[in-house]
């Protein structure tokens, strides 16, 4: 099969097209044949080594959590799930195993999800890694609920686009940090007040537009740059700091935050939650409770520049790898 792999860990230049063997179905798994895959931050950590500790490379080497495409071959013992499905899935990657940004990726059944004809798959390869973090943050850890108050930073991004839709699902208002040239995006996916994270003081901002506190806080930023905002939660609020595996990032001191009597929980996409997260997800997106990012389309063989535009950050939405069109949308 066609794939961008990596030979070893280094920047975007490692990234080139290959012809590698095609994944063959065990029990329990499937394979699909990918349509599209998304890119997301962790991709380009991924490509620099940094998931190490988590499992251990096998040269030549796929990235690329997320795909949508349709399912080529099933492992026995799988239920529910048959050749020609459209789906979505957030792959095998995660565990270790070659990436989306193939022509066919191998998924553990669980976490493979089948869409109604309505939604596209373009639209559905957005979906795993953003919205199941941005669930995860908001509604696993951060119990978004009616009349609570939410703030989102970083709310261009994929995970950010998917927590101010979830929070405001939830029934909770919602502020969020991007630049001022974003304002018309967020509002679109339902904040309620948007932040220029370049002009002023944000924290009075947020001071302003909930004078009695904040009850959970978002971070898909992290970096240092929202260590403060224990200052302007309410007592037994919750911050959610998104996992970015930066070394020594700044955080919010603990002990600030237990004498202003808030929380703060680190937060990734937890395997054992993510089947019950993508239905989820997949459900409210039929429905039309949520709406998916904007998108940025590339051919695969664009991968690299794809990797250089989300490791330079600000990219709104997500960026999508098309890697066979012909499955249609």
């Amino acid at each position: 099969m066609r794939a961008m792999v990596l030979d070893d860990f280094g920047g975007p230049e490692v990234l080139h097209m290959a012809e590698i063997e095609r994944p063959a179905a065990s029990p329990g798994n499937v394979i699909v044949q990918v349509a599209y895959a998304a890119v997301n931050p962790a991709d380009w950590k991924a490509r620099e080594g940094w998931l190490s500790r988590y499992f251990q490379y096998t040269f030549p080497f796929v990235v690329g959590f997320d795909s949508a495409g349709v399912i080529a071959e099933v492992g026995e013992g799988v239920e529910g799930l048959a050749v020609g499905d459209r789906v979505v899935t957030p792959g095998n990657q995660g565990l270790g195993e070659r990436g989306s940004y193939a022509e066919f990726v191998r998924a553990d059944a669980e976490r493979v999800v089948k869409l109604p004809d309505h939604v596209s798959l373009s639209d559905a390869a957005t979906l795993p890694t953003a919205g199941m973090t941005a669930w995860e943050a908001t509604f696993d850890v951060g119990q978004a609920a009616p009349g609570k108050t939410v703030v989102v930073n970083g709310g261009a991004g994929g995970t950010g686009s998917f927590a101010i839709q979830l929070a405001k699902m939830a029934g909770a208002s919602v502020a969020t940090t991007c630049s001022a040239h974003n304002f018309d995006y967020v509002t679109r996916l339902g904040a309620d007040h948007p932040i220029d994270y370049r002009q002023g003081n944000v924290y009075d901002s947020i001071r302003e537009w909930a004078p009695n506190g904040v009850d959970l806080v978002v971070d898909t930023v992290g970096q240092g740059t929202f260590v403060d905002v224990v200052d302007v939660m309410k007592r037994g609020g919750i911050v959610a700091p998104i996992g970015t595996l930066i070394p020594d990032e700044p955080a919010i001191d603990p002990a600030r935050a237990a004498a202003a009597g808030v929380s703060v929980i680190p937060t990734i996409s937890q395997f054992p939650n993510q089947p019950r997260q993508l239905r989820a997800l997949v459900d409210a997106l039929a429905a039309g409770k949520i709406s998916v990012p904007d998108q940025t389309v590339m051919p695969l063989a664009e991968a690299a520049e794809a990797h250089r535009l989300v490791q330079a950050g600000h990219v709104r939405g997500k960026i999508l790898l098309v890697v066979d069109e012909s499955l249609g949308q």
